[in-house]
């Protein structure tokens, strides 16, 4: 009898295993094309913009594309990502049109010269893809939410190719203090499955490898940690600046059309300010250059009020490709007046800030190793290590759940 019964649960063990392998290489194949026909449209539109500087002079009438999108009755009240992890900790579904909404209004974004990001398209897009998917195989609500997950990590791996840290992110940043373990498996099929189809799509990764390999030594150690405490008091900054500029544009101009024509006009005239186009689209290129070792010491400061302006006006993309960009060209200034190696503080200073905005911990050392290499891990888990503490229950995700307030993670004494 007992026997039987350790049969018969090996067998139902065996074929829940293989649904999920089925499903979630199905999800990584979707992901993995959403992915790379995200990645080619937003690379079209830059190549667009940059041909054709005029067209940040129509930034405010993207703008009203955009509010003309998510006019439509069923995406009023989107919350953008907040809406995507709110899904993955309850999980109720996602609307479907969210995934056409976030794309145009992105590359809308992109086309005109707006300061933001992809990623947070792309957690949408996934989370969209993946709750169709759920309704089309009536999955339970518990299993909606692994899906999801995964999802988010197909499209993740797709357009960033990086499967390894789209796994770990997307189980770990929803719910602060834990990871959302059961959908390891799921996640990990999917964004390695995204990745590779989306490599095959030519979407490559974004990486700089660092050849050099750098030691904590008495004399460097004290340098790197207060890199790690600046690193911390700017993501502190940065995530409040975002807030309030967000809360602050809602409460003195309601009107969402009023409000994205202002903002695409304020971004429009700093930029004929600044003089030319380097704080304009995701900053990519400026991160990667700070990499190399080159930086003006106020990049980061215009990134950020460039970002803060776009996303408060109501513009669509994202917040991590621009933190990618504040926390090189910081790192990398800093690294100058701290007598370090500037490239590999610009390094730490991406990462680090990456850590501080997501409260992803894991997922910030794994992203160090798929940008830059394994040579320097011992730095940037330090870093993170740092960071992560001292950032508080700051973030850019309002729906993140704070499992543990990490005041308290370290007990009582």
């Amino acid at each position: 009898m007992a026997c039987a019964e350790a049969v018969s649960k090996l067998r139902k063990f065996i074929i829940i295993v293989a649904r999920w392998c089925i499903l979630s290489v199905i999800m990584g194949t979707v992901g993995g094309l959403l992915g790379a026909v995200f990645h080619h449209a937003l690379h079209f539109v830059t190549h667009v913009r940059s041909e054709h500087m005029w067209l940040i002079f129509l930034l405010p009438l993207g703008g009203l594309l955009t509010v003309a999108i998510y006019w439509i009755p069923s995406m009023k009240g989107n919350k953008g990502t907040n809406e995507i992890i709110e899904a993955t900790l309850d999980g109720h579904p996602v609307s479907p049109l969210v995934a056409p909404s976030i794309f145009l209004a992105t590359a809308i974004t992109h086309l005109f010269g707006g300061s933001a990001g992809r990623e947070g398209a792309a957690l949408q897009l996934g989370g969209s893809a993946a709750s169709f998917l759920a309704k089309r195989y009536r999955l339970k609500e518990s299993n909606r939410k692994i899906l999801v997950t995964a999802g988010m990590s197909s499209v993740f791996a797709g357009l960033f190719g990086t499967p390894l840290t789209a796994t770990l992110f997307c189980m770990e940043f929803a719910s602060v203090g834990t990871i959302f373990s059961p959908a390891l498996l799921p996640c990990f099929l999917s964004a390695f499955t995204a990745s590779r189809i989306s490599l095959a799509l030519g979407v490559h990764t974004e990486t700089y490898l660092l050849t050099q390999a750098f030691s904590m030594t008495l004399a460097t150690s004290w340098r790197y940690l207060i890199l790690a405490i600046l690193v911390s008091v700017l993501g502190i900054t940065m995530c409040t600046v975002f807030h309030k500029a967000e809360h602050l544009a809602a409460h003195h101009v309601p009107n969402p059309f009023l409000r994205i024509v202002l903002g695409g006009a304020a971004i429009t005239v700093m930029t004929l300010l600044v003089g030319d186009h380097r704080f304009n689209g995701a900053g990519m290129e400026m991160a990667l250059r700070a990499v190399a070792g080159e930086a003006d010491w106020y990049s980061f400061a215009l990134k950020m009020l460039f970002t803060a302006v776009t996303l408060a006006a109501g513009f669509k993309g994202g917040e991590i490709v621009p933190t990618f960009c504040i926390g090189a060209t910081f790192g990398c200034v800093l690294g100058g007046l701290l007598g370090l190696d500037p490239g590999m503080s610009a390094a730490l200073g991406l990462i680090g800030l990456f850590c501080c905005a997501t409260n992803a911990p894991m997922a910030s050392i794994m992203l160090s190793v798929e940008m830059f290499g394994d040579l320097n891990i011992h730095l940037f888990a330090f870093v993170c290590v740092i960071c992560f503490v001292l950032s508080g229950n700051y973030g850019l995700y309002a729906s993140q759940i704070l499992q543990y307030n990490k005041a308290d993670m370290l007990g009582d004494f």
